[in-house]
């Protein structure tokens, strides 16, 4: 979803997902491509380098999204599935954008999530609690209570909530999204070094392609 469509209706219907070719199955495989892909159509390359958590010899890519957006409600399956088959010197974070102020409370609720070590167990869920419940999970007191049903006592995730930490993380999250220069999501960002997204190469199934060349390259040493 682009940046400027943020103000716009959330709920895509399923054949618009599948004309942009989103609504791929999670089983779908990612294809190599013959031939290799092209910086400034494909890719960019960023003018500078943004710092990484991976440690040396290691690659990152990172995934910005929000939750709000149907798009990375679509592609939620299938990047979940492609992290369970990454070599293993790859790291992979995920961003939850801020693209206007009212973001933020999604933003601290995954970090409190990435916290607890729910992420995989919990992301799915709450994906489909906003896109398939369509319940509204946008401010403090409604995450808090979704929470609580889920598992996570109000009291610990208040705590969590407002901590140091998290509030760090979340606006860390929004400086990379800058550093990158995320203008829609989903969006990859790779080793600190390039962006792709399904607005640059068609759709995000394409976009891991993209991004696996570029992991590639990166060992190569470029």
């Amino acid at each position: 979803m682009k940046r400027r469509d943020m103000n716009q209706a959330l709920v895509a219907s399923s054949a618009a997902m599948v004309s942009l070719g989103l609504g791929l199955g999670a089983s779908a495989p990612v294809l190599a491509q013959g031939g290799a892909f092209a910086e400034g159509i494909d890719y960019l390359s960023l003018d500078k380098r943004v710092p990484t958590d991976s440690e040396k010899g290691r690659i990152e890519v990172v995934e910005f999204f929000w939750f709000n957006c149907p798009h990375c409600n679509a592609f939620e399956p299938r990047f979940a599935a492609w992290i369970k088959a990454l070599p293993k010197d790859v790291d992979v974070r995920r961003a939850p954008v801020r693209f206007r102020d009212d973001f933020e409370p999604q933003q601290r609720m995954y970090f409190v999530l990435e916290t607890l070590g729910l992420v995989e167990s919990m992301q799915a869920k709450v994906f489909k609690a906003i896109h398939t419940d369509h319940q509204n999970l946008q401010t403090f007191e409604n995450l808090a209570a979704w929470s609580e049903k889920n598992g996570i006592p109000r009291a610990k995730f208040t705590e969590l909530y407002n901590s140091f930490a998290v509030v760090s993380r979340a606006k860390r999250a929004a400086q990379q999204q800058d550093a990158f220069k995320v203008q829609g999501v989903p969006a990859l960002g790779i080793a600190g070094r390039f962006y792709t997204d399904g607005s640059l190469v068609g759709n995000m199934d394409k976009a891991l392609q993209v991004t696996e060349f570029l992991i590639s390259e990166v060992r190569k040493g470029r």
